[in-house]
């Protein structure tokens, strides 16, 4: 199954619990929380208080990426927060394997994000120790950016590298996502679709929601046919 995680960096804040509240009922598993710290990228969003009240507030999976320059430093205090999922930039530590260790025994399942300009190259050696892997298909920052067109040949490498190795690491993917290139994501090789704008720019969340789920459902069903055929 891929998972369609709605990010709430595109909600409407005023209304942030009804907009967690449609997503509940529209079916979706997992919510994207993207944190800035406007250093590593030139924006801020939210933070601690607001994850602790998401955790309080809704059952649904919390996948946290931390666009942060000090994930080092706290990324314990998210996982206490709230996050089921915890995803942090390559770029940003020089210590990624004693990270990814300490994310998944503080208790949250460890991620690595890549920046459009980083191959995937650099993962060989940490990727048995990643549940995940997020690709970003536009440079992390802002919201509604044009998606990136090289980045499902970037998600076929990436997707090679794991099978190669008989790993079960997951492919993730955030940035201009939406209802008309779902189905090439997961084709591609991915299992967690982030979308923002596709969902919370829509007159309805929940159509919106829906369509996207079912146009990955899709493609899952397209690509194990092909499997099949093979």
């Amino acid at each position: 199954m891929v998972l369609v995680a709605p990010s709430i960096l595109s909600a409407d804040f005023l209304h942030l619990a009804d907009d967690v509240r449609a997503m509940e009922e529209a079916g979706a598993q997992m919510l994207h929380v993207d944190v800035m710290d406007g250093h590593f990228v030139p924006n801020l969003s939210i933070g601690i208080p607001v994850i602790e009240e998401l955790r309080r507030n809704t059952d649904l999976l919390l996948d946290v990426h931390l666009m942060i320059s000090n994930p080092d430093e706290m990324a314990a205090q998210y996982i206490k927060a709230g996050a089921d999922y915890l995803s942090v930039h390559y770029e940003a530590t020089n210590h990624l394997d004693r990270l990814m260790e300490g994310i998944r025994e503080d208790g949250a399942r460890p991620g690595v994000v890549l920046n459009p300009h980083t191959p995937v190259a650099v993962l060989e050696e940490i990727l048995p120790k990643c549940d995940y892997v997020l690709i970003m298909s536009v440079n992390p920052g802002f919201s509604g950016q044009k998606f990136i067109s090289t980045s499902f040949e970037k998600v076929r490498k990436l997707k090679a590298l794991i099978d190669a190795r008989s790993l079960e690491a997951k492919i993730e993917i955030d940035g201009g996502m939406g209802p008309e290139n779902i189905r090439e994501a997961v084709e591609s090789g991915v299992s967690m679709v982030v979308a923002g704008s596709a969902i919370f720019g829509s007159q309805s969340p929940q159509v919106a929601f829906r369509q996207m789920q079912q146009a990955a459902d899709e493609g899952v069903a397209l690509t194990d046919n092909d499997a099949i055929s093979a």
